[in-house]
């Protein structure tokens, strides 16, 4: 019995000993293919790849078209006429993407943005395809 028992330790300490050396791999080793061909990491690694990486977050009050003839005539004092009417909240983007909704506050002399309504994860991948 006193051999099987060793026999269990020695299986075990292989198992650590290359689950420790698993850990160590190079992420590259994670990589796998998508349905196009293109390397992708798996699993935890995929979050982990992209969460240092900066965006560019900005509020929108709202819109407007007008002619480069209207746009030229511009000065100071000039009113443009928004699609957005007051009160109705901001849209928030990220990289040109639409997050949230949002209303503006004030914190220490600062403006900020208060989120509202988020938009679902499942919807946010779609509008980036």
């Amino acid at each position: 019995m006193s051999d099987d028992m060793d026999d269990w330790a020695d299986a075990l300490a292989e198992q650590a000993d290359s689950e420790a050396q698993d850990a160590e791999k190079v992420e590259l080793d994670n990589l796998e293919d998508d349905a196009d061909g293109v390397p992708m990491l798996s699993g935890e690694n995929k979050l982990e790849a992209i969460l240092d990486i900066p965006v560019t977050i900005s509020m929108e009050v709202g819109r407007s078209n007008i002619s480069i003839r209207n746009l030229l005539q511009l000065n100071q004092g000039s009113v443009i006429e928004l699609d957005r009417v007051a009160g109705e909240s901001l849209d928030v983007l990220v990289n040109g993407t639409l997050i949230a909704h949002g209303e503006v506050v004030v914190v220490n002399d600062k403006f900020g943005i208060r989120l509202t309504d988020v938009i679902s994860q499942t919807e946010r991948i779609k509008k980036l395809r």
